[in-house]
């Protein structure tokens, strides 16, 4: 999630007095003509196993129309009426027998008639919802700083932020769907299988709220319209032939979900069906930012109740998914989104702060409809216990996630710590170093499955890596070797591999910078080897060759994993299978290392040679191993 706690301008001080009363200006809508002007979803599938859809019908006086629904098949079984006159909730139940078509939605209200169409669909043959699993390696880019295909599409005037300007770190830049399709072959070059856009919805937000304060809105978390893809992404259409150029180059596509929240913009608070669609306050309530009330069985209600309900910041007004008209807005978008653009995985934002009854009714809903889809959020924490409560877990906790995995901020806390002690001058700090690593790995008996966690070293909310690493390359290897060959699905930053750099202060633009080469006029080019320095194009081949390796070897991503204390600043561990075994020694001293191998007999029984896959070289005697100082080496073991 790409915020910090902000200022409160003094309007959303107000926040919870002024959203309560948001429905009194309709009391005047009484002459209104009725009108139908949305419909969510916007459309349906026959044969959708999921097939009762609330169908939501927004439009002035649209909830004071008596509605009948007369298509073979489709069946209105209630329609739901709420505060807002000009909302109303049409449950719908579709046969398996119903045919693709235009169902005819009446609504009368005396001698006045609307009627409007909404359409089933043939499902298509299409691949959707193929989950990613350890063989995949995701690449995560924020498509507005990534690469810009369509420069006409930059900024509009009629939208609240008509900006558009690559100098200013806050708007937006320009990319979009179209430039980051054009380079699908840099990522498959890589070794890349997966491609994670920040969230790519309609985000129709201000530039400033009324304080003054700079709420750009180009990382896409403020979503103000669920059924449009950003137009300056280049909208649906763009999206959809994203996905099926990615698929047809053998790439699967992540999707960004956000539950939580929407955009001040979003244009139900804007006029709310009811007061209870957002979590309301007598003033406005942010959120704690912390997980312990959630976990600890001796917590305060009213400690829960901030964390899960407190607003993550004014301008993103919290949803309460316990209202059963949230719950089901926010599930069949989730499955609409599968279904009409064929996304593969599923990452969700700010995971711990949703409703959890509701994310696991939501997370089987996807499961049940696409049993392969891997679903992984994001809960910030900071030791395996809190982790274990949000994943599919073995400890006995009075709540019980269905989460399939989450994305691994434990093992990304202790790779960071454990590399920044690298090259320490005496045994202890040695040990210290890659005992971090070993510890964040040790505590994996708490999950279900470790091997679904998504793994990674940085992304647009830290620091970048190289800096974090005091831009020490051997560190930065290091830590690449361990993210690609340990266990879990790997997840890289973009600009990772070219080695990009930068902290978060003095904002969080400065580690969302534009990839060179994406866009127009750049003075260099680091999609192509000829437009890298010498340097970056060493860290290039470093990744592709360790990720190519990955991709094509099981053993390695997708075989068993025994690893070692660590001794002395060096750190052994396995993935082996029936098929083949190899061994990743870390020598984390400052100084070069022999390792004898008489320890590991266990994995390494039978095994006579080894061939180095970074370097190629032949290892012809194994008993003991020539380390350099601060590397990790990758060895395919031979017979």
């Amino acid at each position: 999630m790409p915020f910090s706690a902000p200022a409160r301008p003094a309007r959303l001080r107000r926040a919870g007095l002024l959203l309560a009363t948001a429905l009194l200006p309709l009391l005047g809508l009484a002459q209104t003509t009725p009108a139908i002007q949305r419909l969510n979803p916007t459309n349906w599938w026959v044969g959708m196993k999921h097939h009762d859809v609330q169908l939501l019908v927004y439009g002035p006086q649209a909830g004071t129309l008596t509605y009948t629904v007369d298509y073979p098949g489709v069946k209105l079984v209630k329609a739901n009426t709420v505060e807002n006159p000009n909302y109303v909730f049409l449950d719908l139940s579709i046969s398996p027998t119903a045919k693709p078509g235009q169902v005819k939605l009446v609504g009368k209200k005396g001698a006045q008639t609307v009627t409007r169409n909404w359409e089933l669909r043939a499902r298509d043959n299409a691949s959707k919802g193929q989950g990613v699993t350890q063989a995949d390696l995701i690449y995560l880019a924020m498509p507005d700083r990534f690469a810009n295909g369509d420069p006409s599409n930059d900024k509009f005037s009629d939208m609240a932020d008509p900006n558009a300007d690559r100098a200013n770190p806050f708007y937006r830049h320009g990319g979009d769907l179209q430039g980051a399709a054009q380079h699908l072959d840099y990522l498959k070059d890589l070794g890349v299988t997966a491609v994670w856009f920040t969230p790519v919805i309609e985000n129709d937000q201000p530039l400033t709220d009324e304080g003054g304060n700079m709420r750009s809105a180009y990382h896409g978390y403020g979503f103000t319209d669920h059924y449009n893809v950003d137009r300056r992404l280049g909208g649906n259409a763009a999206y959809k032939a994203f996905v099926e150029k990615a698929h047809a180059q053998g790439l699967k596509v992540v999707q960004d979900a956000v539950y939580n929240h929407v955009g001040i913009n979003h244009w139900t608070v804007k006029d709310m069906p009811m007061k209870s669609w957002l979590h309301q306050w007598p003033s406005y309530t942010n959120t704690s930012y912390r997980q312990q009330p959630i976990i600890d069985p001796y917590a305060a209600q009213i400690d829960r109740k901030i964390t899960q309900d407190g607003w993550f910041v004014p301008f993103l007004p919290d949803l309460n998914q316990q209202n059963p008209y949230v719950a089901n807005f926010l599930i069949q978008h989730a499955l609409w989104t599968v279904e009409n653009f064929g996304v593969d995985a599923w990452r969700i934002d700010t995971y711990m702060y949703n409703d959890l009854p509701f994310m696991n009714r939501c997370n089987a809903a996807l499961l049940t409809e696409y049993p392969k889809i891997h679903i992984f959020g994001e809960s910030a924490v900071s030791n395996a216990i809190d982790q274990a409560y949000f994943v599919r877990n073995k400890v006995a906790f009075p709540f019980k996630s269905n989460q399939p995995g989450g994305l691994d901020f434990v093992l990304e806390g202790g790779m960071l710590a454990g590399l920044k002690e690298v090259g320490g001058k005496d045994a202890t700090g040695w040990d210290n170093s890659v005992q971090r690593m070993y510890q964040a790995l040790e505590q994996d008996a708490v999950y279900e499955d470790p091997t679904r966690l998504v793994t990674f070293l940085d992304n647009h909310d830290h620091n970048r890596f190289l800096s974090e690493m005091g831009e020490d390359v051997a560190k930065y290897k290091i830590g690449l070797t361990w993210l690609l060959t340990t266990r879990g699905i790997p997840s890289m930053y973009y600009g990772t591999e070219i080695l990009m750099k930068n902290f978060k202060n003095p904002s969080d633009a400065e580690v969302r910078r534009d990839f060179p080469g994406g866009f127009a006029g750049d003075k260099e080019n680091k999609f192509t080897a000829a437009g890298r320095s010498a340097a970056e194009n060493d860290a290039f081949n470093f990744v592709k060759t360790l990720a190519q390796y990955r991709k094509s070897h099981p053993t390695l991503h997708a075989g068993k994993l025994m690893q070692y204390l660590p001794e002395n600043g060096i750190y052994v561990y396995f993935r082996y299978d029936q098929a083949g075994t190899v061994l990743v020694a870390t020598n984390a001293t400052d100084k070069p290392a022999a390792l004898p191998t008489a320890r590991f007999t266990e994995r390494m029984s039978g095994f006579t040679k080894a061939r180095n896959v970074l370097t190629g070289e032949t290892l012809a005697d194994l008993k003991t191993l020539q380390l350099p100082a601060k590397t990790a080496v990758v060895l395919e073991l031979q017979k």
